[in-house]
């Protein structure tokens, strides 16, 4: 699912509650985080949900460093859980330049989705964004 994806078929569905079945949806089609994942060190904080984000490095072939980044995640809320297989969506095939210089929280604007969510879950969103740029930043230095 990419975020062209999302976008085509949020277009298709008119009442905010089917977008909200939709993105639970998405969530629900992310692959279990294995339990040996959920970590401290992969907890995202300043979410009011449990969410864990892990994330790892895809190597360039010709270079050997690291050009992309693996993500997984989970969380105990069904609607975060969705809003993170909107996140992967919007970054999925992106080099970490590209990772690092996209505004995920416009393209949640662009969705409507900012304006239909709390300011406890956009304070997460907020935490889950700056947790994959920084992941992301970290690898570019390394």
């Amino acid at each position: 699912m990419t975020i062209d994806d999302i976008r085509a078929d949020f277009a298709l569905l008119d009442d905010w509650e089917d977008r909200y079945r939709y993105v639970i949806e998405l969530g629900r089609a992310l692959p279990p985080l294995p339990e040996d994942l959920r970590t401290e060190a992969n907890k995202v904080r300043g979410c009011a949900s449990q969410v864990w984000l892990a994330t790892k490095p895809v190597a360039n072939a010709s270079s050997g460093r690291a050009s992309g980044m693996d993500m997984q995640g989970t969380s105990d809320a069904m609607i975060v859980q969705g809003l993170i297989a909107v996140l992967f969506a919007i970054y999925q095939g992106k080099t970490l330049e590209e990772i690092v210089a996209t505004d995920a929280q416009r393209i949640f604007g662009e969705l409507g989705l900012s304006e239909h969510l709390t300011q406890q879950r956009s304070n997460g969103l907020a935490s889950m964004v700056k947790r994959i740029h920084s992941d992301a930043e970290m690898m570019l230095a390394a």
